[in-house]
């Protein structure tokens, strides 16, 4: 198939369905986005403006919070401005650069919930060895090897998918760029990028959920031993476990979506597929500020402080 015959050009068109009512989705979504950048820059200025937070469990939740917070801005912002003028547009290098950068962000969500699950096994199993454990340059060879891992399958991902010739149609039903939304478009085998795409989700979402998953047997099962520390420890893995819950049952509910997609509207797969990277971000730095106790103090008292200086006469 020559070059010159593959568009250039694509068409976002999700909620294509709702027509006239296109406009009306911009309160909702526009919300959810103010709200994911305001709680998670928050908790970010939290944590790093108070010294007494600055431990690893506390520097991986930051961590989390960076990820929430600039996942959404890759997409949310254009999705927004189309919903208002109806701008669905998009090139096919901003269609894969959106698509990398989503890929490579989103990756590190289920990678910093190993690493989070690492934290707690250091902390619970090893308290004695926790911050030997938990040094930087210990903790160095769990982040280096998955780091490169993210960024070698991203890359792989996006270079196969910029091979293909997309001769078919130039509309993707998706309010952003998606891998398998876009091959779908692709005339030729897309054989290789399924598998690929197939590989991404196994040696990511599902390896690191297999590790965080054995991590927290091996938690549970020592708490259950010691019976003396069982209900502080557990309270401190609770948050995570809500996190991680939350997270695999929309990444479940989204991948079963896409099988059932000809028994679904057009509509509810897009909500879906738009809700996986937009609900962590509101969800995430909400639980982690109501159910961790230091992080809810500071808060509470950071806000009580912008109340006061707010309600301070001026002369």
């Amino acid at each position: 198939m020559d070059n010159v015959s593959s568009h250039k050009h694509f068409i976002l068109n999700g909620f294509n369905e709702l027509s006239a009512l296109r406009p009306v989705l911009f309160v909702p979504f526009s919300i959810m986005f103010i709200v994911s950048l305001s709680a998670n820059s928050l908790l970010i200025y939290i944590i790093i403006s108070q010294r007494s937070l600055h431990s690893p469990m506390y520097i991986l939740i930051a961590s989390m919070a960076c990820v929430d917070l600039s996942l959404p801005v890759f997409y949310v912002p254009n999705m927004l401005l189309s919903f208002l003028f109806d701008w669905r547009g998009i090139s096919l290098i901003g269609c894969l650069l959106q698509m990398n950068f989503i890929h490579f962000v989103g990756s590190f969500q289920s990678t910093l919930l190993l690493w989070m699950g690492l934290d707690r096994y250091f902390a619970i199993c090893q308290p004695l060895y926790y911050h030997e454990r938990m040094a930087l340059p210990r903790f160095l060879k769990f982040v280096i090897p998955l780091v490169i891992r993210n960024v070698v399958i991203v890359l792989l991902v996006g270079a196969l998918a910029g091979r293909l010739s997309f001769c078919l149609r130039n509309v993707i039903n998706n309010c952003f760029c998606e891998h398998m939304a876009l091959v779908e478009l692709a005339c030729g085998s897309t054989a290789i990028n399924n598998l690929v795409g197939l590989m991404f989700l196994f040696l990511v979402v599902v390896v690191d959920f297999l590790i965080i998953t054995t991590s927290y047997i091996i938690i549970f099962s020592s708490v259950l031993r010691s019976r003396t520390s069982g209900v502080k420890a557990l309270h401190t893995c609770v948050t995570h476990i809500v996190v991680i819950s939350t997270s695999l049952t929309i990444v479940l509910i989204t991948s079963l979506s896409y099988r059932i997609r000809n028994y679904l509207p057009a509509s509810i797969q897009v909500f879906l597929s738009t809700m996986k990277l937009l609900f962590p971000g509101c969800f995430n730095p909400i639980i982690y500020g109501i159910r961790t106790k230091e992080i809810r103090q500071h808060i509470l008292k950071t806000l009580l402080c912008c109340r006061l200086v707010q309600t301070v006469p001026r002369s």
